[in-house]
């Protein structure tokens, strides 16, 4: 019995070693023209990666690898991180499609889900190898099955932060407008609490449900007239932001209203989205704290062309207008600026049209470039992500073309790698 347990455990050690050796064994060399790597652009630039992990990268005059390694040759590309979508919502699709209401009320959660199947891949095709979804609208928690899924290899797609349900204040969210006596049996698109108590139990729950980030809605169209008009208070908002730091998250806040952004600037959130109520001062405080901005362009962009807008041909719409103002405002302010689209307000794999606008709204390309990538990264907390260095997770993307001189190019993505795992190549 001896002799036969002895010989298992040298069966066992040799195919370890052997599977080890696979491993070790296993490198690629990616051959662009230039390398981003997150921070700069370098000519001339070659990248090893070694399973999982990037394992050497600088000029090709200096590049070492294995008689094993496998060569990609990517002539005319540009080599970077893969991109870091910053606001997503895998559960929607584009308003001109369906409703905003009839995807809450009419569509199954089966369908939803299958959707937000083809969502994910389409985001990963994109370049985009991660990103944040940042609420299920009414989808309850399937947005952590969908990123369980994504890390079991059952369908690809990128790297998931997830929000679940969100938080909204009690009566402040949609749908909304039905007889009061169904009012409790409809969805909601996001989950109500109030004061300290339900703040806590809610916040506590979604963790436990699987919540990477704790979003509140920190104002909504609940104001007179339908106006937008802010939610939670200052305590409240503070209460959000301690107890989900207690437990290893942070908060992000849907703002568009001054007092909104206000209170949540107050309560040391760690992003605004959207920030269409953004003022000089606020910014400055912004910068202040240390608190980053997702402008989220296109959804605006979006939004006012399903409302008949013909953009280049009509005048801009005043919600355009106001975001031509506040992007300005904020880089003057010097705000870190996060790349978020709002995804599922429009297309999913269009998400490099958030990009595009950045530029066209005032950004130099290389600092739109770092916002998908570094900036993202350091923002949501992703460690080993975000930059091409030595150590770091091997997810990358070669476009066709230099999107430091011509944006659009990322429309063009020749090559997919995310964890060392090829999903697109030429």
């Amino acid at each position: 019995m001896r002799k036969a347990f002895l010989s298992l455990m040298i069966c066992c050690i040799s195919a370890l070693q052997t599977i080890a050796q696979h491993a070790s064994d296993n490198y690629t060399l990616l051959k662009p023209d230039r390398v981003f790597d997150g921070r700069e652009m370098h000519n001339n630039w070659w990248v090893l990666v070694n399973g999982r992990h990037i394992m050497w990268v600088g000029e090709a005059a200096n590049a070492k690898s294995p008689v094993s390694t496998k060569v990609i040759e990517l002539k005319g590309t540009t080599l970077m991180p893969g991109m870091i979508e910053g606001h997503s919502h895998m559960f929607l699709h584009p308003y001109n499609e369906t409703l905003w209401n009839d995807q809450v009320l009419v569509e199954s959660r089966a369908e939803r889900t299958a959707r937000a199947v083809n969502h994910v891949k389409a985001t990963l095709m994109a370049g985009f190898t991660s990103a944040r979804d940042l609420g299920t609208e009414g989808a309850m928690y399937d947005d952590v099955g969908l990123k369980d899924a994504i890390e079991k290899g059952v369908i690809p797609g990128p790297r998931l932060m997830v929000a679940t349900r969100a938080i909204v204040a009690t009566g402040s969210y949609g749908p909304k407008g039905f007889n009061d006596q169904t009012e409790e049996s409809i969805p909601k698109g996001a989950e109500e609490a109030d004061g300290i108590d339900a703040l806590t139990r809610v916040i506590r729950s979604q963790i436990g449900n699987g919540a990477d980030v704790i979003k509140l809605y920190a104002d909504y169209r609940w104001g007179l007239n339908n106006t937008s008009a802010a939610t939670f208070t200052v305590d409240e908002l503070k209460l959000a932001v301690h107890v989900a730091g207690s437990a290893g998250r942070y908060v992000v806040v849907h703002s568009g209203t001054e007092e909104g952004m206000r209170r949540s600037i107050a309560a040391g959130v760690r992003t605004i989205e959207h920030g269409d109520g953004g003022t000089p001062e606020l910014f400055k405080q912004m910068k202040e704290k240390g608190i980053a901005l997702c402008p989220t362009l296109n959804a605006t962009e979006s939004i006012n062309t399903y409302h008949g807008w013909h953009k280049g041909t009509d005048p801009e719409p005043d919600a355009v207008r106001q975001k031509h103002k506040i992007f300005t405002d904020a880089m003057k302010a010097g705000v870190t600026i996060c790349m978020g689209g709002d995804v599922g307000v429009f297309s999913h794999g269009d998400n490099s049209r958030e990009m595009e606008l950045m530029v066209e709204y005032g950004m130099k390309p290389l600092d739109v470039l770092r916002s998908a990538t570094s900036v993202n990264a350091e923002v949501f907390g992703m460690k080993n992500l975000g930059e091409i260095k030595q150590g770091y997770l091997a997810d990358l993307v070669a476009i066709d073309g230099n999107p430091a001189e011509d944006i659009k190019t990322l429309k063009n993505a020749k090559l997919v790698m995310k964890d060392g795992v090829i999903y697109k190549q030429p």
